[in-house]
């Protein structure tokens, strides 16, 4: 499991999804849109369950309110 990731968001998508892509980012389809921060909660929410670790041990070092994020797993 890596430490950083790069992560490209798609909010309000149909259905929620991860895709990996060749580098060994991902992109990530939510159902949320992005307002309030949902979005942001739904993403830790889906990469805890990915990755099967707490929720509290993911962060969102930068992109706070953008599509392209890198986020640290602790």
């Amino acid at each position: 499991m890596p430490n950083k990731i790069k992560i490209r968001v798609i909010p309000n998508a149909k259905r929620a999804e991860i895709i990996e892509l060749d580098d060994g980012s991902l992109k990530i389809k939510l159902n949320c849109p992005a307002e309030g921060g949902r979005a942001n909660k739904e993403l830790i929410l889906v990469l805890s369950k990915y990755y099967k670790i707490p929720k509290s041990k993911i962060n969102i070092i930068s992109g706070e309110k953008s599509r392209n994020k890198i986020i640290e797993l602790a």
